[in-house]
């Protein structure tokens, strides 16, 4: 089946794959040809899982195209938020016109839904969740299970409230299975039950589940109200756009994603303007240059490591920018960890730059017969790898600490001050030492 044109199979066999097979095959097709599918996949009653693998602004894109009436009906079969995020791809105007055509109590989910921000815990929540009254017998609570278990996003575990719907702890099946029939759920239930505030960041809740290894945590508002909950797939497809976007900012790419099949055009768009920004900033780089023009063309041969002290300052920034950006992004380390991650970046760089500026000393000392010129140039490396650790190390957390994305500026700001410090040192030895290289 795998070597088939996915357009040549049957409908009933396509229907057997997995959502998540559909959804690509959805994906790979061209535009008319996968709306065409999706209308096969709708008149069969599958379409709703398999545009609630795709990507959001994909599975929009399909079902623009589509009637307003049988939109609705796969939205109302969709689990509400995979239902979300798709609609909030779409225009306004569609979305109130596609929720008025869902039933009240539907189009009301979806509606405070949407009324959360994308990047936060309600933004990610379900608000098909299992909550059962702390009086409940096991007995009892084992039959509502299976009884919802059709419409719940997960059975993994179940939800104990008071009548005001108030968190007071969480069951897993394994407590229910286990436990005596009359048992009353306050009496097995775990109240220390660790919950996501509503307004939590998205990348703070990936950082709960990866630290707890939950499948699932319930979502509460201020008064620990019950409102939903965010499970373990919702969270991979956090991790996953973090790590996208981190590392499409660290390539100098912030405006949105860069497909490798995008049109060149679009990638131009994405990528110009930060390229622009850099011709700036380097320019201080050229300016620190001009200033040595006569060291330069009197000793013509110093010009020939310049591109050496600047790519290996680049490559030691990148290092340290690295590990400290990663650190950042998993919680490891913080603000308070600064003075160490110095200290250490400090005996790195110089432990480093020692074993460099010998290697690039004894060879600037052999090729060209200049033993000075060799010290020069290899005390110039040396410095400017200890100076490229230390600013790598130290950059992230500095502009995080006043709000800006260490991701994004780090790299070009790190890379910039090696240069002026590596080049700005190996001019101004040269110059200095100038009488005695000539």
């Amino acid at each position: 089946m795998a070597d088939k044109d996915p357009r040549s199979l049957d409908i009933a066999e396509l229907i057997r794959r997995h959502p998540a097979e559909i959804a690509e095959i959805l994906a790979a097709l061209e535009e008319e040809e996968a709306v065409e599918l999706l209308r096969r996949l709708y008149r069969r009653r599958a379409a709703a899982e398999p545009l609630g693998e795709m990507e959001p602004d994909e599975a929009a894109r399909l079902l623009a195209e589509l009637n307003r009436e049988d939109a609705a009906h796969i939205l109302s079969h969709m689990e509400p938020d995979d239902a979300v995020d798709l609609l909030a791809e779409l225009p306004p105007e569609t979305v109130q016109d596609i929720l008025s055509r869902l039933e009240a109590r539907e189009a009301k989910e979806l509606g405070q839904l949407l009324a959360y921000p994308p990047d936060t815990a309600g933004g990610l929540m379900s608000t098909e969740v299992i909550a059962l009254p702390e009086q409940m017998t096991v007995e009892k609570a084992i039959q509502e299970l299976r009884a919802r278990a059709e419409e719940a996003e997960t059975v993994y575990y179940a939800y104990v409230v008071d009548e005001r719907r108030t968190l007071l702890g969480v069951l897993s099946l394994r407590d229910l299975v286990l436990a005596r029939p009359d048992t009353p759920l306050r009496a097995i239930m775990k109240s220390d039950a660790v919950a996501l505030p509503v307004t939590m960041d998205k990348e703070e809740v990936a950082h709960v589940f990866d630290k707890y290894n939950f499948l699932a945590l319930p979502v509460v508002d201020e008064g620990r109200k019950l409102l939903g909950i965010v499970t373990i797939d919702d969270v991979i497809d956090v991790i996953r756009e973090e790590a996208t976007e981190d590392a499409l900012k660290l390539g100098g790419i912030p405006a949105g994603e860069d497909h490798p099949l995008d049109p060149p055009q679009v990638s131009v768009r994405k990528r110009l303007p930060w390229l622009m920004g850099l011709v700036l900033l380097n320019l201080t780089v050229a300016g620190v240059i001009t200033r040595f023009e006569a060291t330069i063309a009197e000793i013509a041969f110093v010009a020939s490591l310049m591109p050496l002290i600047a790519d290996m300052s680049g490559n030691a920034a990148a290092q340290a920018l690295a590990v400290a950006i990663r650190g950042i992004a998993v919680g490891a380390v913080q603000w308070s960890n600064l003075p160490w991650i110095m200290w250490k970046e400090l005996r790195v760089g110089i432990l480093a730059g020692l074993a460099l500026g010998a290697q690039i000393g004894l060879i600037a000392a052999l090729l060209w017969h200049r033993p000075l010129f060799g010290v020069v140039a290899g005390t110039a490396l040396c410095g400017t790898t200890t100076t490229a650790c230390l600013t790598g190390g130290a950059l992230p957390f500095l502009f995080r600490r006043v709000g800006l994305d260490p991701a994004m500026i780090s790299g070009p700001v790190a890379t910039t001050i090696g240069d002026l410090i590596g080049i700005g040192l190996f001019l101004g030895l040269a110059t200095a030492f100038l009488p005695y290289m000539a």
